[in-house]
């Protein structure tokens, strides 16, 4: 496990640390034509996401920043989309696994799945288990009779949630110990409010599980968008890698919502500069080699 704070580094990792840094995937971002009815979670605060993000500004700004490899996940509650990221990501070099939605607790879910599967590069799924009115969503029976086709398919499975519902999400994790997870954008804890427990103790009780991986994404957003600092995210970073360890974290920009908040470049930059004090392959592990295990890129 990892203890201290790792923004800073220390003698040892200065010393080691190669003078470049890694390549980078990232994980985590989304693509859409915008259409109001479809998109609701897109709120007034958020106007300047309504509008399209195609391919072609993904490709211009991750170009910019340096980046290699992309996963598009998607945004909407629709089988259209994951079936649109798909041939997408198809006709793109850029774009290296998709992250789709299919309707878990349909009777039919296991139909649905197999034909996600043999779509091109798709590698998972997630339901927006966020929004769901009910705290316990995750743990209905007809939910988990469909989380447990996943792995026959050789899905992931995205874990889309606030903090406050971990514990019931360590439940449902503990109930498919074999299939692999990836938590999203690190619970969404209360940053803006600067609350770290219970967040930490649970993060840390999930972390134990070894078929959980987690994206350092999605933090900026959850910050306060016009004044967030890296000093502020800083409880937060250090958390996640004593959780985790570099070995199962991965970095994902939550482009174009995270632009909310900031530049693609200053997130990664950010990011970057916060395991700055890690091992060169410490680094690699988490802004790339990570998301290749995980998803199967």
């Amino acid at each position: 496990m990892y203890a201290g704070n790792f923004l800073r580094p220390t003698r040892r990792t200065m010393a080691s640390a190669k003078p470049t840094s890694p390549p980078c995937i990232d994980a985590h971002h989304h693509l859409w034509r915008y259409d109001a009815a479809q998109y609701p979670w897109i709120s007034e605060a958020m106007a300047e996401l309504r509008r399209d993000f195609l391919l072609s500004e993904l490709s211009a700004v991750t170009r910019a920043a340096g980046v290699a490899g992309t996963v598009a996940v998607q945004a909407r509650q629709s089988f259209e989309e994951t079936e649109w990221l798909s041939s997408l990501a198809s006709r793109s070099d850029l774009i290296l696994g998709v992250v789709g939605w299919a309707p878990l607790i349909d009777p039919g879910a296991e139909a649905y799945l197999e034909k996600a599967a043999a779509l091109p590069k798709v590698k998972g799924i997630r339901h927006v288990l966020q929004d769901e009115p009910d705290d316990f969503y995750a743990l209905r029976e007809d939910f988990n009779r469909g989380a447990g086709l996943l792995r026959k398919f050789g899905l992931r499975y995205d874990l889309l949630v606030f903090a406050r519902r971990l514990p019931q999400i360590i439940r449902f994790v503990d109930r498919h110990p074999r299939q692999i997870f990836i938590l999203d954008h690190i619970a969404k804890p209360g940053i803006r409010e600067r609350i770290v427990s219970p967040w930490r103790e649970h993060l840390a009780e999930l972390a134990k599980r070894e078929n959980v991986y987690c994206k350092l994404s999605g933090m900026i957003t959850e910050a306060h968008w016009h004044a967030w600092s890296a000093e502020h995210l800083r409880i937060y970073f250090d958390v996640v890698l004593e959780a985790f360890g570099p070995r199962r974290l991965m970095f994902g920009s939550d482009w174009p919502v995270l632009t909310v908040a900031g530049s693609y470049v200053r997130w990664l930059e950010t990011v970057r500069s916060a395991i700055s004090g890690l091992s060169f392959a410490e680094q690699a592990r988490i802004l790339g080699e990570t998301a290749v295990e995980a998803y199967g890129l």
